[in-house]
């Protein structure tokens, strides 16, 4: 990097020099790409059948080709398991033990793009080790229950409308709370009147709330109604350990996802954990081709570690393409024909499979590599239930947010959201949130930011806040990119039909 501290001129040089190297380098790397695939494509054969050299080369591309696609074909098991372990190993485990972020969850504990504007709460519970699981929701809550490849559990179907994964006011209580009884995918035993029966494909579920307040400053009434949740084995009404419910924003935890070949550890770690789902044998096969099976030791040599290590790292990148730029791509992957917001939910299907022939696999890396959790609530549009979720990688312009410059977002009048509104911005390799150096990586309704004469809004990015409009400003950093995630929780009509529209993220300075 040729720039200095404080010195522009530098910088400036060093951003010319890399447009100018930019081209050859890519044309470079077209052309090794291409020597490459021709190597493979060539690769000789004497006498009808391979030479050494050949099957060497083949071998080696097809166990690393192999170990990419397990790589993004497991992001949502392995995203989800990595937060279990985050937590257990800061929190504790056991079905007791719901970690809150009762100060709202800042950028300090890392995991892929949280919400640090309602509360948070996350749990795991293990049907396997505990049997059926009864959590009694308190009302006024939202949430969601999915399993561990991330997929909403089944639940019960009442007027002619089925339940997936969502508890609350998106769920069959409807936000007056209620006893829901979490079960395998194949229990037929017993199950209590009254409860709401959620059906798991795996033994572990992820139990997500988000809590709701309505003054960033009294964040009691929220926490109390968290603090109201029981979870215990159905087996075990009076004798299960006491609830416990650890601090997240005193302490943080580390939940991210690896990008390296520790990543394949983890997830022979989930393999040995979980159940063995028909649907996945083929995929099974291709993760016991790597040397990854149930029940059995995973041991590479240390040339397939090196192989797996770049795999891990050239998926982990891959992901991000599908991210960026892929998605835009997808049916439905702007909200605006004529707008850069992203519709990391093109489709209306939280598995991904709008089509109803086959699952979308750009849309599911996408989300996968930069989110955790899908449910109905999330993903369909529900006028004034759930949330929605606009995210912004690109400027006005088409080009990529940098955090050297600063960057102006209009909102119109009458923001469509009836609960309230958020912006929070994102490190845009681990998609956890901006740390930023302010107390939140956000900005939100609540917040009361200073609105314009019409009651619009602007909104501001950058690495300082533009003279008067410190209120209304989000810091971001230097050198470093990130992405917007535009919320709005319980949006009305006139974000479905598209009335309202926010405006482009516009860069006003560099």
């Amino acid at each position: 990097m040729l720039s200095l501290p404080g010195s522009k001129s530098l910088h400036v040089l060093s951003a010319a020099l890399l447009v100018a190297l930019a081209a050859p380098i890519a044309c470079a790397q077209a052309q090794s790409g291409a020597a490459s695939h021709d190597a493979l494509a060539n690769a000789p054969f004497a006498g009808d059948f391979p030479t050494k050299e050949s099957a060497d080369l083949l071998r080696d591309e097809l166990f690393f080709q192999r170990a990419v696609q397990v790589y993004l074909w497991a992001l949502p098991a392995v995203n989800i398991y990595a937060m279990k372990e985050g937590s257990e190993k800061v929190y504790g485990a056991g079905y007791n033990v719901l970690p809150v972020w009762k100060e709202r969850l800042n950028a300090k504990t890392k995991v892929t793009t949280p919400n640090s504007d309602c509360l948070y709460a996350m749990g795991y519970v293990n049907l396997a080790k505990d049997g059926p699981i009864v959590v009694e929701v308190p009302p006024k809550n939202q949430g969601i229950f999915d399993d561990f490849y991330q997929r909403p559990l089944t639940g019960p179907t009442l007027n002619d409308h089925t339940f997936m994964g969502d508890f609350g006011f998106a769920g069959p209580d409807g936000g007056k709370g209620g006893k829901y009884l979490l079960v395998p995918w194949d229990y037929k035993g017993d199950t209590p009147a009254g409860y709401f029966v959620f059906r798991s494909r795996t033994n572990n579920v992820l139990v997500f709330y988000r809590g709701f307040f309505t003054d960033p400053k009294d964040l009691g009434p929220a926490n109390k109604l968290i603090a109201g949740t029981r979870i215990y084995p159905l087996n075990k009404p009076t004798g299960a350990a006491a609830m416990k419910f650890p601090d997240g924003s005193k302490t943080p935890a580390f939940m991210l996802f690896p990008h390296d070949g520790t990543y394949f550890d983890m997830l022979k770690r989930f393999v040995d954990e979980e159940t063995v789902d028909p649907a996945d044998m083929d995929w099974r096969g291709m993760m016991a081709a790597i040397g990854i099976a149930k029940g059995q030791p995973f041991q590479p040599t240390p040339h397939q570690r090196e192989l797996l290590d770049k795999a891990a790292k050239t998926a982990f990148a891959m992901s991000k393409v599908e991210i960026w730029d892929e998605l835009l791509n997808q049916p439905g992957g702007r909200y605006y024909p004529d707008r850069q917001w992203e519709n990391v939910f093109a489709g209306q299907n939280p598995e991904f499979q709008s089509s109803g022939t086959f699952t979308n696999l750009v849309q599911r890396d996408a989300y996968f590599t930069s989110a955790y959790a899908t449910s109905p609530g999330m993903v369909v549009d529900m006028v004034e239930k759930g949330a929605k979720y606009p995210s912004a990688w690109r400027d006005a312009e088409g080009n990529y947010l940098r955090g050297d410059h600063t960057y102006q977002l209009h909102l119109p009048p009458n923001v469509p959201a009836a609960n309230f509104w958020s912006v929070t911005v994102y490190d845009p390799i681990n998609a956890s949130g901006l740390e930023n150096g302010q107390p939140l990586p956000s900005l939100n309704s609540m917040d009361k930011p200073v609105q314009n004469a019409d009651g619009s809004f602007d909104l501001y990015f950058g690495p300082k806040a533009p003279a008067g409009k410190e209120h209304n400003w989000v810091r971001t950093l230097p050198n470093k990119g990130y992405f917007i995630i535009f919320r709005l929780y319980s949006p009305k009509q006139a974000f479905f039909d598209k009335t309202w529209k926010p405006d482009d993220v516009k860069k006003i300075s560099d």
